[in-house]
This record gives structure tokens, sequence and C-alpha cells, in this order.
């Protein structure tokens, strides 16, 4: 067995003496021949004046509503929607709220009707994300609105205009 286990000892210290060891001046020298042929492709350096990086541009269609301004400075923006939970519009609404989650739509009208109004929900597709507009009222004329729209507006100040198409 001690003569097992000493040959064992002897074959490995061979293996490590004669293991195949690259030497630092084999690397140095294929640093400095790589660097001369790097050198001696490139031609005599000139300043180089880099161009700024332009990011091209991206056309997108518009899918903001359209906001209409007329002679009487009441702003109206013409949105095309459709009525999820209501009776129907007229030409001009009064728009107190507008939401992602129909659930909040649903809420705000729930508060409109115990208020004696005739509050509607419509959606509006055509923006993303889809957004519920709650009316909570809707007139054949512009003058009717912005005169509703006026008296919301102490309760809801962000109350606007919407004509629908």
């Amino acid at each position: 067995m001690k003569k097992y286990i000493m040959l064992c000892a002897g074959f490995c210290a061979a293996m490590a003496f004669t293991s195949c060891k690259s030497s630092e001046s084999a690397y140095k020298q294929a640093y400095l021949k790589a660097k001369a042929q790097e050198e001696a492709q490139q031609p005599a350096q000139q300043p180089v004046t880099q161009q700024p990086v332009v990011t091209p541009l991206e056309e997108r269609v518009a899918t903001r509503p359209q906001v209409i301004d007329n002679g009487d400075n009441v702003a109206v923006r013409q949105e095309t929607v459709t009525v999820i939970n209501g009776s129907g519009l007229k030409n001009f609404s009064v728009v107190v709220g507008s939401f992602s989650l129909k659930a909040n739509a649903e809420g705000l009208q729930q508060t409109l009707l115990n208020t004696g109004y005739n509050a509607q929900i419509v959606l509006n597709s055509a923006v993303q994300p889809a957004m519920y507009r709650v009316v909570a009222a809707t007139f054949d004329t512009k003058a009717e609105a912005a005169a509703s729209r006026n008296d919301l507006q102490v309760k809801y100040p962000g109350a606007w205009l919407l004509y629908a198409k």
C-alpha cells in the first residue's frame, strides 16, 4: 500500500513539473506583435470630428381630441364617443369626469343621478387608454351647454363641453 501511495505521489509531482505553462514573455510578445500590426494598418492619425447622433423622427397620427374654439370663446372638444350607459346624447354635452376605469365612471354617474342630473357614461376609444366620460347634461345648443357647464364648474372644476360626432 505504501508503494502504491508513493507511486501516485511521484506521478502527481511529475505531472506538475511537466505541465504545459505559457510564460509571461510569450504573452508579451503576442501583445507587441498585435499592437504593431494594428499601428501598421491605421493611417496617420488625423483629428476625428464626431457628428452628433440624431434620433430619426417617427411620424405618428395625432390622437388628441380636437378642440373647437368659436367666436364666443367657449371651447368645445370634438370626439367620437359611444353611449355606454344612458339615454343618448344631443349635440353638446357637459363632461364632469373622465376615467380609464368604468367602475369609477359609474360611481360618479350614480352621484350625479342622486343629485337630480340625467348623467350618462360615454366611451372614447380613440385615445389610449380608452376613456369613460361622465356626461352630466346634454343640450341641443352650445349656449345652453355653456351655461350648464358654468353652473357645474362650481362643484366639478374640470367640467368641459363635448361635441359628439
